[in-house]
């Protein structure tokens, strides 16, 4: 198939073989992005610690100097890619998905990468998610915008990046391709579950290839406990939904709080307080995955969990409130695992050794507190499974996740923080129904491209064409100083007065090749008539129409 033909095929909102092979070779991008993006920290990391992301090990005063140096250099390859392309992370990518079909800029890729691996190399508490998000949705939608594929399935390709990127970051495909549908594209169609969930399988191959098959959470194990304990579940949950509640929060205030101050002075106070902090408690640094070790050493250990729980909290607070580069859902993890093993302490008033539990209460803490933060039930129940290999903990975790999804979203007014940071930076991230249904089909799957072309023609010449092909396209063309202008003729149907000119002209604007129905329907939405003519290379070589009366029939069309 040629590249034509290729880019006519994907412009069709249907599952295909091309869309497939598509999603594969995105994915496999994106996660060879990731992989990189990981190996680059760990290569950093031993320079100096012996065990990834324990900062334990690390000297009191090196603990302090390395959050800083971290935001110095972060500070110098914002300045090499230009402050204005700072904007990162995964509520910048759902803007990006919605209103730009997942095309993400250069300079901004740059600036995760770098800033990311500098960020969580040096101990700030903030996850390698956020990075993997955006890193996956730009590695495939460049492959997309290179290949000039329609917007359509580069919106597509977007999501097969950021479901192979989480994947590849935690070896959790399932719960990849759940984020993707349920955070990201909010919305579930079979043609594009099926590339994404591709995409999602070849990162957790690729990553397994060169990580392993296991991942951070094969310390804790789920061991089934009685059914009375179930009933307790629900004040677990409650409680999670509320300490949710609390750091999101939290979090908005410290970025509104501090966003008088300039980016300099936001990132070097991240470094100071995170010095500071470290210093005093090193296991509280780094992603939020190295909480997992120390709850596996000292499960009794109540202020021991506390402090560090306390310290998690106000890191996270401070590293993400100030401007460092990085995701929440890695720290949220870190939180709930040390949430969830401190609420099954008061058991042990009923319960002789609640040791055993620690790992099962590790998990459902984690389940509770993900849903809470991110309104993300699904998500945050697939990720459980998926790390703790146990399909046994999907019925307890459903016991957590519900009270504190109902606690935080109804009881406290709690939302998603990623909506609340969309809404603080005033990004858009909604679309009307009709914009929605419409991205999803190219113009190159509805245009019409056997019309007849006239160059500066008589009026006589265009009367006797139609008057002999009544029903074919006609289009006139005409020369003019800043270029070519087309417009469709057509015989004017309206009960004009005597005499009137028996052709109607409608002057089209012209859309590139990648548009989507979307963009059709705001150029004529106006007149509602007319057309807009498709272009490929130059906006003077058309190449096939769209009128308001076919774009009508898609709107009527009847969906499944």
């Amino acid at each position: 198939m040629s590249l034509q033909g290729l880019r006519r095929e994907l412009a069709h909102p249907r599952t295909s073989v091309q869309l497939c092979l598509l999603g594969i070779v995105g994915g496999s991008c994106a996660a060879l992005l990731i992989i990189l993006f990981r190996l680059s920290i760990e290569t950093i990391q031993h320079l100096y610690i012996q065990q990834f992301d324990n900062f334990t090990t690390l000297a009191a005063v090196d603990r302090f100097i390395l959050p800083i140096i971290g935001a110095v250099l972060i500070l110098f390859f914002a300045y090499l890619t230009g402050f204005k392309h700072y904007r990162m992370g995964i509520p910048y990518v759902i803007h990006r998905v919605k209103h730009r079909y997942g095309l993400i800029p250069l300079r901004t890729s740059i600036n995760q990468f770098f800033g990311g691996v500098i960020a969580l190399a040096s101990g700030f508490s903030v996850g390698r998610e956020g990075p993997s998000v955006h890193l996956g949705a730009a590695g495939s939608s460049f492959l997309g915008q290179w290949l000039k594929l329609p917007y359509n399935s580069i919106r597509i390709l977007a999501g097969c990046g950021i479901a192979a990127g989480i994947s590849a970051s935690f070896n959790t495909p399932f719960a990849a391709v759940i984020f993707v549908m349920e955070v990201v594209l909010r919305e579930y169609k079979i043609h594009i579950f099926i590339p994404v969930m591709l995409a999602a399988a070849c990162g957790s191959v690729l990553t397994r290839l060169v990580f392993g098959e296991g991942s951070e959470l094969d310390l804790l194990h789920f061991v089934n406990f009685s059914y009375w304990i179930y009933l307790y579940l629900i004040p677990v949950g409650m409680v999670l939904g509320a300490l949710a509640t609390l750091f999101n929060n939290q979090l908005m205030n410290l970025i509104r709080w501090f966003r008088p101050l300039n980016m300099v002075s936001r990132l070097l106070l991240a470094g100071l307080l995170t010095g500071v902090i470290g210093y005093l408690l090193p296991q509280a640094m780094g992603s939020g995955m190295s909480s997992i070790q120390f709850l596996v050493n000292s499960p009794d250990n109540l202020v021991l969990l506390f402090a560090i729980l306390a310290a998690k909290l106000a890191l996270t607070l401070i590293a993400l409130g100030l401007g460092i580069p990085g995701g929440i859902i890695g720290p949220v993890i870190g939180m709930g695992v040390l949430a969830g093993a401190i609420l099954l302490l008061p058991l042990g008033v009923f319960i002789e050794d609640t040791t055993e539990l620690t790992g099962s209460f590790a998990l459902l803490g984690m389940a509770g507190l993900l849903t809470a933060v991110l309104h993300a039930p699904l998500a945050a129940l697939s990720a459980v499974m998926e790390l703790s290999f146990s399909p046994q903990v999907i019925l307890p975790a459903m016991m957590v996740i519900v009270p504190a999804y109902v606690t935080s979203t109804q009881l406290l007014g709690n939302r998603s923080i990623f909506i609340r940071q969309l809404d603080f930076q005033k990004l858009s991230y909604t679309s009307s129904s009709i914009r929605e249904h419409l991205q999803k089909t190219g113009v190159l799957a509805e245009m019409k491209s056997d019309f007849k072309l006239f160059n500066d023609p008589m009026e006589s010449q265009l009367l006797a064409h139609l008057q002999e092909y009544p029903t074919e396209l006609v289009v006139q063309a005409r020369d003019f100083e800043i270029g070519k202008q087309f417009a469709l003729v057509q015989y004017d149907t309206s009960l004009g007065y005597e005499g009137s000119p028996p052709l109607k002209f409608f002057t089209m604007e012209g859309l590139p090749s990648q548009a989507t129905l979307a963009e059709v329907y705001e150029e004529l939405q106006a007149s509602r008539d007319g057309a807009v003519y498709i272009y490929e290379d130059s906006p003077e070589e058309i190449v096939g129409i769209i009128t308001w009366n076919r774009l009508h029939a898609e709107l009527l069309k009847e969906q499944y």
